[in-house]
């Protein structure tokens, strides 16, 4: 539990005093970067104080200046925190409505135009959600998408959502497959204890709607290249 005492610290720590400086600009200013900058350090921060350490591969595969589409497999709840710092430039991603409404976190993330998703099953929710979604990357702002749409309890892949599909399909944004292992052994789903060790993020080639004749295709594509990246016990 030490790791997980230190995390929660550090970010408490550095976020609030940061939250103070960094909220009011953006609201100010209308621009949310330097306030999802300022989130970024304080997690490599804090990983780095829990001794965590995180081994990216193959960013020089994401194109330059493009909006795109991450699509990562989903094995813990360290998986965003180790990504986002990874990611070139400024991301968004789906998450519960609910998580905007926590004081302070919820608002910083409606400023980082985080795409609120209402998991009540309805069509209009995802809809509307993917309108959301479509407006954020036409600001040149990636989109992270965990593509199982849960955290898999083994480890193993589990089947991919739709939503994700429809989004690439309708913008044509690339999608970047990524893989992430390690962190499944680091803090395993339903436990808050953080055991300290590497998590393996590996981003793979752009795969491009365009040349998919349907949803379906292009889902097996980036399916495909996530498996090539993972252990082989992961890829059922």
């Amino acid at each position: 539990m030490i790791a997980s005492l230190v995390v929660l610290a550090t970010i408490l720590i550095l976020g609030i005093p940061s939250a103070v400086v960094f909220i009011p600009m953006a609201m100010i200013s209308g621009n949310a970067t330097p306030l999802y900058n300022a989130s970024q350090t304080i997690v490599r921060v804090a990983f780095r104080m829990a001794g965590i350490r995180v081994k990216a591969t193959g960013r020089n595969r994401v194109p330059p200046h493009t909006a795109c589409i991450f699509m990562a497999n989903h094995v813990s709840n360290l998986d965003p925190p180790a990504l986002f710092p990874q990611l070139p430039g400024r991301t968004s991603a789906f998450l519960k409505r609910s998580l905007m409404k926590i004081p302070i976190l919820g608002y910083g993330l409606k400023l980082g135009e985080f795409v609120p998703v209402n998991r009540d099953g309805r069509p209009d929710s995802a809809i509307e959600s993917m309108h959301i979604a479509r407006a954020v990357l036409e600001k040149g702002i990636h989109i992270t998408i965990f593509v199982e749409g849960t955290r898999s309890p083994d480890g193993r892949m589990l089947r991919f959502k739709k939503g994700p599909f429809y989004l690439a399909m309708e913008t044509g944004a690339p999608c970047i497959p990524v893989s992430i292992y390690g962190t499944e052994t680091m803090m395993a789903k339903g436990s808050l204890r953080i055991r300290p060790s590497t998590a393996h993020i590996t981003f793979h080639d752009p795969v491009y709607p365009r040349d998919y004749a349907t949803r379906e295709d292009l889902m097996q594509a980036v399916r495909t290249a996530i498996a090539s990246g993972l252990p082989e016990w992961m890829r059922s």
